[in-house]
């Protein structure tokens, strides 16, 4: 018999000292009719932190509206109930983006209730723990490394990876040394250069070296492709550099969501700059995604850049990963998952 209730990380919104709101969030047991409606009831095992998650926690963004509010943009777990033919009690599946955790309650609990075109089954030989390992940071990494090979990358060809510490530059280490590419790793954190080198970066330099704004237009050609999760004055910097017909994935702003360039890279050297939207990722290119996660994933290395905390964790690791200290990939285990 299903519990009547779940455990949930439940963030609240009250009126501050000062007058403007402030934010709460504790471990609580909340009744299942509060579940949002939806096809599918999973029992989550695992969540994740992402950067997105340390904002709501910190009410940062205006990116909930209503409370209160579960968070957690990922989850993987196990179908309880099902009302869509594609899955059943039992299936293992994994959720990333539409806005889950934002806008609907999210994975910070032992039960979710979710539509069933947000799921995506789990490829086999993945566990959940794993799938959250990768989670929306390392979906996201495949997908640029996807999107730059459509573009023309090719295996042994210099790939800069940006924000190399963080959860998406990470991964994106993780899964281009696994495809076969040339990964020079950047980061602010050279304490960390084994590391990214164990992960498969071949080369780690300082992001000091791409961080000031380009003072011209265009510079020695130095890399085929580029994930960027910087975003600002790098991307700007990077855009400079890039080999005739090299692409740059941009699907991150750490650095500023602001971008101070010229057209010159586009005209003369024929530079793509490509979009990575993992929100709003349509199904097939999920499940693509997915496939090819689980065609070249290494489990040991995985679990090198995982951490793994639990709830009650949360609310302390927020304003960590939004200041840039929190390294590698954070596993949310839920009561579930106990």
């Amino acid at each position: 018999m299903t519990a009547q209730t779940f455990t949930a990380l439940l963030l609240e919104q009250s009126e501050g000292d000062n007058g403007k709101p402030a934010y709460s969030c504790a471990v609580t047991e909340v009744p299942n009719d509060q579940l949002p409606d939806g096809d599918v009831t999973v029992a989550v095992d695992y969540s994740s932190l992402n950067y997105k998650d340390g904002m709501i926690l910190q009410g940062i963004g205006r990116l909930v509206n209503d409370y209160p509010h579960v968070p957690g943009v990922d989850l993987a777990g196990t179908v309880e109930t099902s009302d869509d033919a594609r899955f059943s009690p039992g299936d293992k599946v994994v959720l990333t983006g539409w806005r889950v955790g934002e806008v609907w309650w999210g994975g910070y609990a032992t039960r979710a209730r979710v539509k069933a075109d947000w799921l995506v089954p789990i490829p086999e030989g993945i566990s959940t723990k794993q799938a959250m390992a990768i989670g929306t940071a390392g979906f996201t990494a495949m997908q640029a490394l996807v999107a730059l090979e459509q573009h023309g990358l090719d295996q042994g060809q210099p790939l800069l990876v940006t924000g190399a510490s963080g959860g998406v530059g990470s991964s994106a280490i993780l899964w281009g040394g696994l495809a076969g590419h040339h990964v020079v790793a950047s980061t602010g954190r050279l304490e960390n250069s084994d590391e990214l080198t164990t992960l498969g970066a071949a080369e780690v330099i300082d992001r000091n070296e791409l961080s000031e704004k380009p003072t011209r237009p265009l510079s020695s050609e130095r890399w085929a492709g580029c994930i960027d999760a910087v975003g600002g004055d790098t991307l700007a910097h990077v855009l400079t550099e890039m080999m005739q017909g090299g692409s740059v994935a941009a699907c991150g702003l750490a650095g500023g969501n602001g971008l101070d360039t010229t057209v010159i890279p586009f005209l003369l050297r024929g530079v793509n700059l490509l979009g990575i939207d993992s929100v709003m990722a349509p199904f097939a290119e999920r499940t693509a995604v997915w496939g090819r996660i689980a065609d070249v994933i290494d489990g040991a290395k995985l679990d090198s850049l995982t951490t793994e905390v639990g709830l009650a964790d949360l609310p302390a690791l927020a304003p960590q990963i939004l200041a840039g200290q929190v390294k590698g990939r954070t596993v949310v285990r839920t009561g579930a998952a106990s």
